[in-house]
């Protein structure tokens, strides 16, 4: 058991310690009692099955949570199964691409497009054969408008997630956001990974960290909202930067608004602009050391330089010199815990919250 207490209470709360983000077992802790037991995101349908009958083999976090899976499209139907074999273990997929069989290469078992077992030759002598573990194991998929989700075994209302999203982005053309490799890439810090989302998740930062990023907010304005297994920062805009054309009946109708910032628990990052949505996913690599993916999904090209949107890699650096600095300090056997903001760390104390009460739960 992890007792990792943070009071319900933000003005009585201190943050999770500095051994929380310095211990071995609590990083691997994470890994079983978090993140194998949330939603990941992948990317479109259109870029990951962009033809019928397509498959695409993947693996659920690289190099933190290997455990293989595929996608496959059947008309509008898109499933999600173990790509490992049910007989002796082998990959049933190791390329993306077309086909209508699922089939292992290695002593030909074939499953059905439900997972079911089909057919397996030189069995007919094994007796209570097929059982329910000769199927294929299958996986939940979801879905914010093209975006797909994966969990492995999530209890977690990610419906519930996006409902709150649409509240606000769901006036939006989602399926005409356009995946823009020129403006995604990906980049390795020096810290934490809870690190990163801590930071991510207060404005309070932004007048000491970003320059540009506050000359086109206005801090006092800035607010942030909590929701089940997620939270949203309002950007609003300073002067006449781009802000977002909302419909009457939004509820932020007649608000300047330039920017939402979506986090979805544990480590997930959906920032819409005026030009479109910015991904951000962050993917652990060791207690020291993560790899964040920012991928841009551009609706509106011309609006790519204005407003809060723009500039996203350097305010990325910016931020990320800050997270590696608190991720060295946070060794110093001076530092245990802090305070938070209750106007500005509603976020940071909700994450600190959720991650608290999933490290008590045991697996």
């Amino acid at each position: 058991m992890y007792d990792f207490h943070v009071d319900p209470d933000i003005t009585k709360a201190e943050t999770l310690p500095a051994s929380f983000y310095r211990s071995d077992a609590v990083f691997e802790a994470l890994k079983d009692r978090v993140f194998k037991r949330s939603f990941q995101w992948f990317g479109s349908v259109s870029e990951l099955l962009p033809i019928e009958s397509f498959v695409k083999p993947l693996s659920f976090i690289d190099g933190f949570i290997e455990e293989p899976f595929f996608l496959k499209k059947t008309g509008e139907e898109i499933s999600c199964f173990s790509n490992v074999c049910t007989h002796r273990g082998n990959l049933i997929f190791h390329h993306e691409g077309p086909s209508k069989r699922i089939a292992c290469g290695y002593h030909g078992r074939q499953w059905k497009n439900d997972g079911t077992l089909k057919f397996m030759p030189e069995f007919t002598d094994v007796e209570n054969f097929p059982r329910a573990c000769d199927h294929l194991q299958a996986f939940k998929t979801a879905f914010l408008g093209p975006q797909v989700f994966v969990g492995l075994n999530s209890n977690m209302n990610i419906e519930g997630v996006f409902a709150k999203m649409n509240e606000r982005i769901g006036f939006l053309p989602l399926n005409e956001f356009k995946l823009d490799i020129n403006q995604s890439k990906d980049y390795l810090v020096n810290c934490h990974w809870a690190l990163y989302c801590d930071n991510y998740l207060e404005g309070f930062h932004i007048p000491f960290v970003h320059e540009d990023l506050n000359a086109a907010l206005d801090y006092g304005a800035y607010e942030t909202e909590l929701f089940e297994n997620g939270s949203l920062q309002i950007g609003y805009a300073a002067g006449g930067d781009e802000v977002f054309d909302l419909p009457k009946g939004h509820p932020d109708y007649d608000k300047a608004v330039s920017a939402y910032y979506y986090w979805v628990f544990p480590n997930m990052m959906f920032n819409f602009y005026p030009w479109g949505l910015s991904v951000n996913v962050v993917r652990p690599i060791s207690k020291n050391k993560t790899r964040v993916l920012f991928r841009s999904y551009v609706w509106k090209e011309d609006k790519l330089s204005q407003g809060a949107g723009a500039l996203l890699d350097k305010v990325e650096r910016e931020d990320e010199f800050v997270v590696e600095g608190v991720h060295k300090g946070l060794q110093s056997s001076f530092y245990q815990t802090g305070r938070f903001s209750p106007k500005r760390e509603q976020g940071v104390h909700h994450f600190h919250r959720l991650l608290a009460n999933s490290l008590s739960q045991e697996g």
